[in-house]
């Protein structure tokens, strides 16, 4: 073994805390060599029995960790030491050290809780949070705690804060390698890059620019594949002879990756390199870095309703790494292509992947662990329940969780299938015939920007890559192409059934959720299974079309802009989904139209695809309906009803148990008082004709209605016999009366003790006296009054002493 590394000083430290609590949260700068000389010291130690998991989040870091441990024994991988990526696998039944990338683990999880044979596992790399290490990291330890006490776990990290780690693995313990890294010089630009600058060409311009100033490989960061390319190109014929040039990215064939890590045989090596060559890996010989200040993430896409990779600023923690890369075997340059005062800008650390990811395979993965929310697990960072409930009802919609969010067979089988769930739902229905679909929907688009959105055409480049430029006149990307057919021929190994599905059908099983179907109007508005809304351009082929499949759009939450559409027939609809397409039978209330409407439709989810009138709907429904006409319109209460709230209310405030009949209580409980008294009423016009006192009235039993009415009368009976309605809405109850029928009053009316206001009227309903006091009305205001009112109502009895007068309505009669 190489005994010179950082981290050797670190090893007895670990395997100490492993004795003693079998768990330990190691954090190493990058080059400390964590990777290749822990695992081989914890096994030399005999720290563990059976065998050693370790988990490295790239494929390219798992097989080169692979191998150099084997180098390190003199033996190859497979032997003691081997690797499990997907599509390929070196072990044996000798292995004892097996390092695999993340997927791998929860599968092993999912099928053997218990890790039967394995004594230890190691999270490589954990700073980088990707998803799948933060389901796997939370199921381990709770496998541990409930089948395998004696399971040792090590969390190894170059960035990330320790102690929140430490804390989620029940305080573990800490032990760190200070490393080694030599000096390096940062450089940045002096000025922004101008508007509109292209990122490859920029990069290529800065790289000559540093070759004359330094000595020793370069490696070159760039965001992914495309842009990597693009610099390939700006660079190659403006080299100097003795400089060779390699890419380095994840999809790349592994000779070519490996060709990218070894030291160069003559001359210096630029490797250019997505955020691969972060961490992990040590490329030997570089000593300059040029950083182009870009990364790709997986970020969920509202559009796709997949995670789709974008580009972002980096962060100061992956800028920090990027730049210790020109330290490990020399002093060394860092060239940043941004400004000093652009770096303040930069955010401190990425996000950890659970933050911004779909996480729909998440969901998957928890209903089959038998977690269905996650509770209980050990997150570094908890998922979302608003963006974890979306996911599982998308689990619902594919068949995968029942109703109660438990997991089916179906959800059972899409979980052994590496892809995300939407696709595995289509592979495991479809079949072989749908490997093209869901290899174009992980690449990017074969077809150029401002190419027509519909979907059959990159289907059309991809089944027939020579024909479709002569048929259709368009140029596809030749490389994505031959990315997608090879990836689909792999996702075709994956199942073993056929099926005659249409392209349109399998994309709708897909996508349950995104079936479209047109909105009347010039415009292409679509309304989507799954109850949202979307817009397509005018000119798109697929405008005028009744029914689609949207399989991508801008993501907008309002009204997404449609991206990628597939046109599907009803008959194709009905075919696969006719367990979903049910009648529904509803009444709801048309603001528009003032009135309820009852119609029977047919529909798959919010699609509606034939609508009728339901005629002979139950009343009970219209009803129903009709209290949302009732909460547009507000209440309407006639003068009757108005004084009875108001009787209620002055009671109930007082401390008698009655109902509360405040406006807003009334329409809290619309469904409890006025529900029942609304049958036949089921339009506005209705509405406004209804009389709701009986419905009020109704609220109270027999007990209250006397208590009611005893201590807030309804009425104020006149000396003729005649009743008055109190009216009980202001400070004071009042009655409105004509003066006549007062006379012979000698008592002011009360209500209990409460004087009632009065207000006297002319024999033509005018006010002419509002008192609180009749007895002093008539002794002090009613002489002034009488001497007004005799020349404008001669025809009215106005006695000179209205107490000793008898009450009428009458007029004088006529003289004979």
């Amino acid at each position: 073994m190489i005994d010179d590394l950082p981290i050797h000083d670190a090893i007895p430290d670990l395997l100490a805390a492993l004795e003693q609590a079998g768990r330990a949260v190691l954090m190493a700068p990058p080059g400390a060599g964590k990777t290749t000389v822990v695992p081989l010291e914890m096994l030399a130690a005999g720290a563990f029995d059976g065998r050693l998991i370790m988990l490295e989040p790239r494929r390219l870091a798992a097989r080169t960790a692979a191998e150099r441990m084997a180098q390190t024994l003199g033996e190859r991988a497979g032997e003691t030491v081997g690797y499990r990526i997907r599509g390929e696998a070196k072990v044996s039944k000798a292995t004892r050290i097996e390092v695999v990338t993340e997927g791998i683990l929860t599968r092993m999880l999912q099928s053997d809780p218990s890790l039967e044979g394995v004594g230890a596992v190691i999270f490589d790399e954990f700073h980088e949070r990707s998803l799948v290490a933060d389901l796997g990291l939370a199921l381990t330890w709770e496998a541990m705690g409930a089948l395998r006490d004696d399971l040792k776990l090590v969390v190894m990290s170059a960035t990330l804060d320790a102690d929140p780690v430490a804390r989620l693995l029940d305080d573990a313990p800490i032990v760190r390698s200070e490393g080694r890294a030599f000096p390096v010089e940062t450089k940045h630009l002096d000025r922004p890059l101008a508007k509109g600058a292209r990122i490859p060409e920029a990069t290529a311009d800065l790289v000559l620019q540093t070759l004359p100033q330094t000595e020793g490989g370069v490696l070159v960061f760039l965001p992914g594949e495309g842009e990597i390319r693009r610099c390939e190109t700006a660079l190659k014929r403006r080299l100097p002879a003795d400089c060779h040039l390699h890419p380095l990215f994840g999809a790349m064939e592994f000779a070519a990756q490996r060709a990218a890590i070894q030291p160069a045989k003559k001359g210096r090596k630029i490797v250019l390199a997505t955020a691969i060559a972060e961490t992990s890996l040590t490329i030997q010989d570089i000593r300059v870095v040029v950083d182009a200040g870009l990364a790709r993430r997986a970020r969920f896409d509202p559009g796709s309703g997949m995670s789709r990779l974008v580009t972002e600023r980096v962060s100061k923690a992956e800028a920090t790494q990027r730049q210790g890369r020109a330290g490990r075997v020399a002093e060394g340059t860092c060239y940043r292509l941004w400004t000093k005062g652009e770096e303040g800008g930069l955010p401190p650390f990425p996000p950890a992947e659970i933050e911004t990811a779909d996480l729909a395979p998440l969901a998957l993965e928890l209903a089959m662990w038998g977690s269905t929310d996650g509770s209980g697990l050990a997150f570094l960072t908890p998922p979302n329940s608003g963006v974890l409930s979306e996911a599982q009802a998308l689990l619902v919609d594919l068949g995968a969780l029942d109703t109660d969010g438990k997991i089916t067979n179906h959800g059972r089988q899409l979980a052994r299938l590496p892809m995300h769930p939407r696709l595995g739902h289509m592979m495991a229905t479809a079949g072989k015939p749908a490997a093209p679909l869901a290899a174009l929907w992980v690449d990017r688009d074969p077809l150029s920007r401002g190419v027509d959105l519909d979907l059959s055409l990159r289907l059309d480049a991809i089944h027939d890559p020579k024909g479709f430029a002569r048929r259709r006149g368009l140029q596809s990307n030749r490389g994505a192409v031959e990315r997608i057919r090879a990836e689909a021929k792999r996702l075709a190994r994956m199942v073993t059934h056929t099926s005659e599905f249409t392209d349109a059908q399998m994309a709708a099983l897909a996508y349950p959720d995104r079936v479209g179907l047109r909105r009347p109007g010039d415009i292409p508005r679509f309304v989507l299974s799954g109850g949202k809304g979307c817009v397509m351009d005018e000119v798109a082929s697929l405008a005028g079309t009744r029914l689609i499949v949207v399989t991508d759009t801008d993501g907008n939450p309002r009204e997404a802009k449609i991206r990628q559409a597939i046109q599907i027939s009803e008959g194709e609809l009905r075919e696969i989904f006719a367990g979903q397409i049910v009648w529904h039978d509803h009444c709801e209330w048309s603001k528009r139209d003032g009135r309820v409407v009852a119609r029977r439709q047919e529909r798959l989810g919010a699609v509606v695809l034939d609508d009728r009138i339901w005629k002979d709907a139950p009343p009970a429904s219209i009803a129903h309906a009709m209290l949302d006409g009732v909460r547009d319109m507000g209440l309407r209460l006639s003068d009757a009803a108005k004084r009875f709230v108001a009787r209620v209310e002055l009671v109930r405030t007082g401390g008698t148990d009655l109902p509360d009949m405040t406006e807003a209580a009334l329409m809290d409980t619309l469904e409890d008082w006025l529900l029942p008294h609304l049958t036949g009423v089921k339009t506005t016009a209705d509405w406004k004709k209804f009389d709701a006192l009986e419905a009020l009235r109704a609220r109270l039993d027999w007990n209250q209605m006397q208590a009611l009415d005893q201590a807030a009368p309804a009425h104020f009976t006149t000396p003729l016999g005649r009743k008055v309605p109190i009216d009980y809405s202001g400070e004071t109850p009042e009655i409105e009366i004509r003066l006549q029928e007062m006379f012979g009053v000698t008592r002011h009316p009360t209500v209990g003790r409460t004087p009632l206001r009065v207000t006297l009227l002319s024999p033509a309903r005018r006010p002419v006296q509002t008192t609180l006091d009749i007895p002093g009305f008539w002794a002090n205001s009613y002489a002034d009054v009488r001497k007004d009112m005799r020349g404008r109502y001669p025809k009215h009895p106005w006695p000179e002493d209205p107490t000793q007068a008898d009450p009428t309505l009458r007029a004088k009669p006529r003289s004979k």
